[in-house]
């Protein structure tokens, strides 16, 4: 498929977040696993979780995959020295600051383009001045986009035609013009970017026009997802908005890899130990356990935690609930009354889960999720349904997604965009949301949809899948686009 006589050398660039690093990693090890040579570039910090994810594979694959570091400038830009990961943001506060920050590694990130001669380049959304840097030396930017079709389109349709300010409050309808489904929103659940105004909004606007602007001048767009789930949304984006797009999704499965290695570096340590949650699920019914994660960014107060805890043990259910490692020692004597109280019920982790094991588990029934879309899309490869409780980012996009769109969720109620603490909800609506996933002729149909679409995601990635096919397209593609960059660029040196 390479019609290079050397392999196709592609640079992948991930933002520095567990969030963005993930499906990052596992794109270069599909990209690796058909012959390209892959390089992935990050900071110093972040190595030691990329290098242990790369050896893992490397024990059963050959794969072809480098890391390269390159400085974080993190006194130069404002933050404390060692902060190169979103996770080591020491306050909300300096959130813009870090993403000011990442300006400045674009000096460094193009020595060593010049040093590595790749032919192209996969850089995360967030660095919008990759595509200049791309531009420099003559080789296509693809951006990737760790979000959903759905949420691409909706995004642009609310910039475009601003319905939300034609509401007389915030809890008022609006549909979003021109996007397919008819989908309802109101201003609670909009990002800040369109309902405030203050100096740290304007800024992240600005990046948000910045990689807009960035999208409309690369060469095109690499998406976490599949074409059955949101056919109507990639052909939007693509015929409608006019962007260039490849679906190679869910990435995660195109190379599954055995069970022991899943975890191995994925985030920090669990307190729990893997092969005893597997254990204790082993000793559940198919279908009776209810798994809560709301990713790694999102916090809850302490009287938020008492409402779960209070609606999880309302319900009857068996649970599995990740909670952070931080909060005050009067709510962990809480926690850890309520963990004793529901044990044989109930397993606590706190800090990283296995999540992806414990979802493929056949005793999950439902998932209590933010809605990111790594945690959405792995839901919908293994066909559990979701209780969606968005908080930030584009959440509540996701949420109609699959609440609305797809049909394979409930609501949990959350009413209010907060960005990282999740916004509040009664013990009784976590109890009704929960019953409603699990029990009755609603949660059965749930259930159905939700196993088809699995089938789906994992035939899209099987030989002359869908995604597998726009995998191969794209490589074939680059070939020929970087065929004609060399001749380019040998024709120029002899000017």
């Amino acid at each position: 498929m390479n019609t290079q006589s050397n392999p196709l050398h592609i640079i992948f660039f991930p933002f520095m977040g567990h969030g963005h690093m993930i499906p990052t990693i596992a794109m270069a090890k599909l990209f690796a696993s058909k012959g390209i040579k892959a390089t992935i570039v990050t900071t110093p910090l972040n190595k030691p979780m990329i290098s242990n994810a790369i050896e893992q594979s490397k024990i059963h694959s050959n794969n072809n995959i480098d890391i390269q570091t390159i400085k974080f400038p993190c006194v130069e830009g404002g933050l404390p020295e060692g902060c190169e990961n979103v996770d080591a943001i020491p306050s909300p506060q300096l959130v813009p600051t870090f993403f000011t920050a990442t300006k400045l590694l674009q000096k460094p990130f193009e020595e060593l383009l010049l040093q590595q001669k790749p032919h192209c380049i996969i850089a995360d959304m967030f660095f919008p001045w990759a595509t200049d840097s791309a531009a420099k030396f003559g080789i296509p930017r693809i951006v990737f986009h760790g979000i959903s079709f759905f949420s691409l389109c909706a995004g642009q349709c609310m910039k475009q035609y601003e319905p939300h300010k034609n509401v007389s409050s915030d809890t008022e309808l609006f549909e979003i013009p021109n996007l397919p489904g008819n989908i309802k929103l109101t201003r609670l659940q909009l990002p800040s970017i369109f309902t405030k105004d203050d100096s740290i909004t304007k800024n992240i606007a600005k990046l948000f026009a910045e990689i807009r602007e960035s999208e409309v001048k690369s060469y095109g767009v690499i998406v976490n997802s599949f074409y059955e789930l949101e056919s109507v949304y990639a052909d939007y984006y693509r015929e409608v908005l006019g962007t260039k797009e490849w679906h190679i999704g869910p990435i995660s499965i195109h190379n599954r890899i055995k069970e022991e290695e899943l975890t191995s570096y994925r985030g920090n340590e669990t307190s729990i130990d893997k092969h005893y949650c597997l254990k204790w699920l082993d000793t559940k019914k198919i279908n009776s356990v209810v798994y809560l994660c709301f990713g790694s960014t999102t916090s809850f107060l302490n009287s938020q935690l008492k409402e779960i805890a209070m609606g999880l043990e309302a319900s009857g259910h068996n649970f599995i609930w990740v909670v952070k490692k931080k909060y005050e020692d009067e709510e962990k004597c809480k926690l850890e009354s309520f963990e004793k109280r529901m044990k044989g019920k109930g397993l606590i982790i706190r800090g990283w889960s296995p999540q992806r094991l414990i979802l493929e588990h056949k005793a999950i029934g439902a998932f209590v999720t933010h809605c990111g879309w790594n945690s959405t899309i792995e839901a919908v490869t293994v066909g559990v349904p979701m209780i969606t409780w968005p908080v930030g980012a584009e959440q509540f996009y996701n949420e109609k997604l699959v609440t609305d769109v797809l049909k394979i969720g409930v609501p949990v109620g959350v009413k209010k965009w907060v960005g990282v603490v999740g916004d509040s909800v009664q013990w009784s609506a976590v109890e009704k949301a929960v019953k409603r996933v699990m029990e009755g002729e609603e949660a059965e149909k749930i259930r159905k949809k939700s196993k088809v679409l699995s089938q789906m995601a994992n035939k899209a990635v099987e030989e002359g899948g869908s995604s597998s096919s726009q995998l191969n397209a794209f490589i074939e593609e680059m070939g020929l686009v970087c065929n004609h960059t060399n001749v380019s660029h040998k024709n120029n040196l002899h000017v």
